[in-house]
């Protein structure tokens, strides 16, 4: 699945399901980051390093609490169970973090496991393995569960 349109569709659908296990447990979400720019914003993105590639995909809130969240699929490694964490994309959600503080950034995996970009850091700066390359590699133990992050569900939604 290597060709753009295949891996956004894939991850549109990612996002579609973070936002409704988000929304079962009570939260209002909303789209926001790279996925809602048109198609030539998006295209001028992939073309650059700005952090604004890497911007969080939803916004959500419950009560006064505030979140936003980079759902992250294709992960973990059917193999290895490390989840592969982009080092660019590690470095612009602490950006993220910093600017925005203290709004949290999660990352929700593909299996509805849940890091922050500072756990990803952590986690890869203390391992045994050579740290270069494009990805830190992450332990799926390492991961909190979706309903410890974001609570449990409230409601089932109807298919």
């Amino acid at each position: 699945m290597a060709d753009w349109p295949a891996r956004k569709t894939t991850g549109d659908r990612h996002e579609q399901a973070v936002a409704y296990a988000l929304e079962a447990r009570g939260w209002t979400v909303h789209l926001c980051g790279q996925g809602t720019f048109p198609a030539q914003i998006q295209n001028a993105l992939r073309h650059t390093d700005s952090a604004l590639r890497y911007f969080p995909d939803l916004i959500a809130a419950r009560g006064s609490d505030l979140v936003t969240v980079d759902a992250k699929t294709r992960m973990p490694s059917t193999t290895s169970s490390r989840y592969a964490i982009s080092r660019r994309c590690a470095l612009a959600g602490l950006q993220f973090m910093g600017a925005n503080a203290p709004v949290p950034l999660y990352y929700v995996l593909g299996d509805l496991r849940v890091l922050t970009p500072a756990e990803v850091l952590h986690y890869t700066c203390h391992a045994s393995h050579p740290t270069s390359g494009a990805y830190h590699l992450i332990s799926t133990r390492r991961a909190h569960l979706f309903d410890d992050v974001f609570g449990t569900i409230t409601f089932q939604r109807s298919a």
